[in-house]
């Protein structure tokens, strides 16, 4: 702004200017040639600059770890090549990681601030993300798109871990030995249903799971079901089959997501909130 003010003073208009004006200026064919083609190639080196950054910024390199990303209110699901499942992203350190994410209802957004990357989760199309942690650790993660009523509750982590040991992590069984009760609770945190359905007798989207076994449910098309092993694993794989009379056909199915084991686990668990 300095040096506009002092060209604007050096160049004002005095008296005798006319004379100078009247004057045909003379054409600088170099000049205009600098001018014109100066621009456009520095516009070129910079595009390319811009588009090689991008580029390397999207693409993934072809060694990476694949995994599938599913969002689904209010919870994310990743599964690794060998068809194992979880609620958190296990990672190896120094080693790129793609991720092929989709929506099983509404749009999602998944942010690691961490790594400073955020991608848009779409239903019924796939989006892609990549990243290469460069430290072990654990990283929050988030859902950048609201969602719903529970969407500042649709968190999970990033677990980087050296390579053996992610190895070991995504290999092992995490239901041997493991009491039925204890493999429903991790099931009940683990997949969000704590954001839909209390312990406490309060509804929320769906019914209370407080004294809920055994009982004789109304449901919306005017009959009613005693809630029992077989009306639980048919909520789980086939949600909208019968619904609870007063609650929306929201839930999503888990079909795919469960073992037959977890789902056990979750009536057992179930079975014990008196």
């Amino acid at each position: 702004m300095g040096a506009a003010g002092y060209w604007l003073y050096k160049h004002r208009r005095r008296p005798g200017d006319e004379e100078k004006l009247a004057k045909p200026t003379p054409h600088s064919t170099a000049i205009e040639v600098f001018w014109s083609v100066g621009p456009l190639l520095a516009c070129i080196g910079l595009f390319h600059w811009g588009v090689v950054s991008y580029m390397n910024m999207r693409v993934a390199p072809g060694d990476s770890v694949q995994v599938q990303v599913r969002a689904r209110k209010w919870a994310w699901e990743f599964e690794y090549a060998n068809g194992k499942i979880t609620d958190q992203l296990y990672a190896p350190v120094n080693k790129p990681v793609r991720l092929i994410m989709t929506s099983q209802d509404v749009i999602h957004s998944f942010f690691i601030p961490d790594f400073r990357v955020k991608q848009d989760v779409v239903p019924g199309r796939y989006s892609t993300l990549w990243f290469q942690a460069t430290e072990a650790g654990t990283y929050q993660v988030f859902c950048a798109e609201y969602c719903g009523d529970s969407h500042s509750n649709m968190l999970s982590k990033v677990v980087v871990l050296p390579p053996a040991e992610y190895d070991a992590k995504v290999n092992e069984d995490d239901t041997k030995g493991v009491p039925l009760v204890d493999i429903g609770k991790k099931v009940y945190e683990g997949k969000a249903c704590n954001s839909c359905h209390s312990l406490d007798g309060s509804p929320r989207v769906g019914p209370s799971f407080k004294g809920l076994w055994g009982k004789t449910e109304a449901l919306a098309d005017g009959s009613s079901v005693t809630v029992d092993e077989n009306y639980i694993r048919e909520s789980i794989l086939n949600p909208n089959a019968k619904i609870a009379k007063g609650f929306q056909p929201v839930m999503p199915t888990f079909q795919g997501s469960l073992k037959d084991r977890h789902i056990e686990g979750f009536i057992e668990f179930l079975k014990a909130q008196k």
